[in-house]
């Protein structure tokens, strides 16, 4: 994690931004792959979109067949040769999560390899009272984040396989700073016992942050030349950000409601930045945690992470609980083995 420092609220860290950071003109990702969930709208797909113009091949995925195509063709139009492909995944579905991965680990794609991946796609606007998915699983917290950690499982190796002495490949979380906003401590991880909309997605976003922390910890543990980071987009917002046929398309009285925001708001195009940065910044080290300047809207910095996410009894117990409710182990000897 990034090394203690005096912050402000919501654990902004007080230090300039790294300098010579441009989102507006990323390093070259020509050659590299990323996948990213959730990526037919929002800042899934500007974040795609980001990628993309930097010269990524970018694998947008979701579980919308009809929404997927509308991003294509929108980042495919916004991005003259751009190189993208679409993956169905439901990442609150384990069957779907592990087709799309043995679609990845096949080669199936037009690279074959996989450089990076970001955990997007989750719930925003959660269900006023508990579902669950077919699997018995509570629908927040099964597509913020036991989907990925599935996901991250199934996708280990083929990040393995993809380092180079000049690029590890990274996996990025999407952390909230709602993490912030009361303790949260993640005991009754599915809700059982008490569901309330805020608590069922502020609890699922330090369950993702606790989640990136660890793997980070036992991807070093274990050698293996993958990194994960947690990256957060502060509070933005539909109104806030361009239009694009297909993918964002807010009404007048948004634009208008939203744009009352502005102090204290951005666009989903200005939020990706922090997970683009977390994804491709080479001077980024694994088991950091970035975010906007000002908490809710700014250029990406480093930051700390809630002390509830980031407090290593509350990570092991996490990431145990996922191993038992999904029956998946991370393969960290198998990935160890593919880097030597």
């Amino acid at each position: 994690m990034c090394p203690s420092r005096t912050g402000h609220t919501l654990g902004v860290v007080s230090t300039s931004a790294r300098d010579g950071w441009d989102p507006q003109n990323l390093p070259p990702q020509d050659g590299r792959t990323y996948l990213v969930t959730g990526a037919n709208a929002g800042l899934g797909y500007f974040a795609s979109e980001q990628l993309a113009r930097a010269g990524a091949h970018v694998i947008l995925s979701g579980r919308h067949p009809n929404r997927l195509a509308a991003a294509h063709d929108a980042l495919e139009a916004r991005v003259p040769g751009a190189s993208v492909e679409t993956l169905l995944l439901d990442v609150s579905n384990p069957g779907s999560v592990r087709a799309a991965a043995a679609s990845v680990r096949g080669g199936l794609f037009q690279r074959g390899r996989l450089d990076g991946v970001v955990f997007n796609a989750g719930i925003v606007h959660t269900p006023r009272h508990r579902e669950t998915t077919r699997d018995g699983a509570e629908l927040v917290f099964a597509t913020n984040a036991l989907g990925h950690f599935v996901l991250g499982a199934e996708l280990l190796i083929p990040l393995a396989k993809s380092a180079t002495p000049r690029w590890t490949p990274r996996m990025v979380w999407l952390g909230s700073m709602s993490t912030w906003l009361g303790k949260h401590s993640p005991i009754d991880i599915q809700l059982e016992k008490h569901y309330a909309k805020w608590k069922a997605y502020a609890q699922s976003k330090v369950v993702v942050q606790a989640l990136g922390l660890e793997a980070d910890a036992r991807l070093r543990d274990a050698g293996i030349k993958v990194e994960s980071v947690v990256a957060h987009p502060g509070y933005s917002i539909g109104g806030r950000t361009p239009r694009v046929q297909g993918v964002n398309e807010p009404s007048a009285w948004k634009r208008l409601r939203d744009g009352v925001q502005a102090p204290i708001a951005q666009g989903k195009q200005q939020g990706a930045a922090s997970i683009v940065r977390a994804l491709v910044d080479p001077g980024i080290r694994g088991g950091e945690y970035w975010g906007p300047r000002f908490a809710t809207r700014g250029e990406p910095v480093p930051q700390r992470p809630s002390p509830t996410s980031a407090d290593p009894e509350v990570r092991r117990r996490v990431w145990e609980r996922c191993e038992e409710l999904s029956g998946k182990e991370w393969p960290f000897d198998r990935a160890a083995r593919v880097g030597h």
